[in-house]
This record gives structure tokens, C-alpha cells and sequence, in this order.
């Protein structure tokens, strides 16, 4: 159980609902946003000193019944959720991430001619790919393993601040901290994890200002834009999809709509390219 991430996390939630939200009057002036505490505690069923002590990172371990009337109370989404059961050491999966990709994903990454597709870990690292990712991705094959991370890329270009201005760009940054915080839950013992998050804490004011907001979501379809030199934009649907059996893999597909430009850009592409 992570006593001061699960006390972190459940102040920020608190912070983030207001009485309207459940149903209670705004009353007068509030000294800080959110709920109190002892509101909490009555919309959960406890009592309000044993949530105190759990915001105060000294509380007992939590049951599941008290986690499932915390994630009510504070108006919880699904990743959130299972984040708090993560934290309080009662994960609702015992996941661990491993570095293989089963050999049907690898032929499904053949099979995929000319739809970008590679396979990502909770980490963040590409771990395998079809060639027009590698395409669109700029030479996947030419970098060492330890390159190859989403994350990396994003909060240690020196184009951040742009990036995060951005408002596609921007939304793709925050959504990815945000799922990699889920990761971190789910995974709180993989060394690796926890390295590059240390790591892009201690070197990125934009990855560390994001993360302090403790925003929990799994990340699933956005838009991308890119803009290929031999083509031009291309806009593109990054499909991630979870790998079955697999909760520490996702396939992500880059697609177009049928008959768009970007369609037809993609596949002037694939024959500029690999034909």
C-alpha cells in the first residue's frame, strides 16, 4: 500500500468535486475548492476521522468496501478506480509488464500493409512494428531500444512548450501522462517504471507539472496530425487497442478515412517508400 500516493490522490479528487456535484448546498463561502473532508466521509459511510487519517497518509489499509464507497463519494471514473485499488495495494489484476509480443500480434503487424501499426507497453516503449510505421515514425529500425519511448519523445523535445500549446498535441501529452500514472498503479514494483518516471520528473517541469495533477485515464482514439516531407498532412485516427491476455500491451493503428486525401497520401506514401 502506498500511503502518501493514495493520500495525494485522494485530496485531488476531493478537490475536483463540488457539492452540486452530489447534491449538496454550496452553503457560504468556501476556504478551498471541492468538498470537505467530513462531506466525504458522510457520502461514503465513514467515519470522519478514519478518512482524515487516510488523506493524512496514516490510515489503516483500506477494505474493498471502503475503496468501493471512496470511488462513489468522489465521483471516480473506471481507470480512476481501479488506480485507487492500486494504490491501496488491492489491485483488481496482479499484472506484470513483460518485453515479448505473442506471435499472432507480430503476424497481424505483417498483414497490416498499409496501416501504421506498432505495439506499445505500459512503459511507453515501441516494441514492434510494420513497415509503414517505421515509415511514419522516421526509422524505428535505426534506434536503440531505450530511444524508443512515446514519452521520452514528447517532454524531452525541445519543441515542448509548441507542443503543448498545441491543442491536438497538447491534449495527446496530457492523456498520455495520465495513462502512464494508471500504469504506474498497476505496475507500482516495475523498476523501470518507476525510472522513467523519476527521470522525466527530474528533467521535465511540463511532464512534472502534469503529474502533479494526478489526472488517471487509460488512453484509447485521438486524432494525429502529421506532416510528412514527401507528402505532406496527413490526419490520421490512432486506434489503441488493447492486446488480449496481454493488459500490459496495446496495438496502436494509425488509419484514415477511405477515399480522404490523407488516405490517398498515406498510400503515396507506401509506394514512394517501400515499393
Amino acid at each position: 500500500m502506498n500511503r502518501d500516493q493514495l493520500a495525494e490522490f485522494l485530496r485531488s479528487r476531493r478537490a475536483r468535486v463540488s457539492p452540486a456535484d452530489v447534491g449538496l448546498p454550496s452553503g457560504e463561502r468556501r476556504r478551498t475548492p471541492g468538498l470537505r473532508r467530513q462531506e466525504i466521509a458522510q457520502l461514503a459511510g465513514m467515519s470522519i476521522d478514519y478518512y482524515i487519517r487516510l488523506e493524512q497518509g496514516r490510515g489503516p489499509h483500506p477494505s474493498r468496501q471502503v475503496l468501493n464507497a471512496l470511488a462513489r463519494a468522489l465521483m471516480l471514473t473506471q481507470d480512476e478506480r481501479a488506480y485507487l485499488f492500486d494504490l491501496a495495494g488491492q489491485p483488481l489484476e496482479a499484472p506484470s509488464i513483460r518485453e515479448d509480443v505473442p506471435g499472432g500480434v507480430l503476424h497481424l503487424l505483417a498483414f497490416l500493409e498499409e496501416v501504421p501499426t506498432y505495439v506499445l507497453n505500459a512503459r511507453y516503449d515501441i516494441l514492434a512494428w510494420n513497415p509503414m510505421a517505421n515509415v511514419i515514425m522516421r526509422d524505428l529500425d535505426k534506434q536503440p531500444p531505450e530511444d524508443r519511448n512515446v514519452i521520452r519523445w514528447v517532454f524531452m523535445s525541445p519543441d515542448i512548450a509548441d507542443y503543448l500549446n498545441d491543442e491536438e498535441k497538447g491534449r495527446f501529452a496530457r492523456a498520455s501522462v495520465a495513462d502512464l500514472r494508471a500504469a504506474l498503479g498497476r505496475y507500482p514494483d516495475d523498476r523501470r517504471l518507476r525510472a522513467l518516471v523519476a527521470e522525466m520528473l527530474a528533467l521535465s517541469p511540463e511532464f512534472a507539472e502534469l503529474w502533479s495533477r494526478h489526472e488517471v485515464e487509460i488512453r484509447r482514439e485521438q486524432r494525429k496530425r502529421i506532416t510528412h516531407p514527401l507528402v505532406g498532412v496527413i490526419d490520421m485516427i490512432c486506434q489503441v487497442m488493447p492486446v488480449p491476455d496481454r493488459d500490459d500491451l496495446r496495438l496502436v493503428l494509425y488509419t484514415t478515412e477511405p477515399g480522404s486525401p490523407s488516405h490517398q497520401a498515406l498510400r503515396e506514401l507506401r509506394q514512394l517508400t517501400l515499393s
